[in-house]
């Protein structure tokens, strides 16, 4: 046995306009729910970001 084989394995890149098509229904389900994740942790970022914009503008503004 290698130490490889101990390792975790790399969970495999997600490519936006990657071909579809050699996919399987399974890759792709596991595709939308990978996608959808990342899209909700995009939008807590960014809502975080806006409310720090908020706050610091209503701070200078006074």
């Amino acid at each position: 046995m290698d130490l490889e084989d101990f390792l975790p394995k790399p969970k495999p890149e997600i490519i936006v306009g990657e071909k579809l098509e050699t996919l399987s229904v399974a890759d792709l389900e596991t595709r939308i729910t990978a996608l959808r994740l990342e899209i909700e942790r995009v939008e807590a970022e960014l809502a975080a970001k806006r409310a720090r914009v908020a706050a610091a503008e209503a701070l200078f503004k006074n």
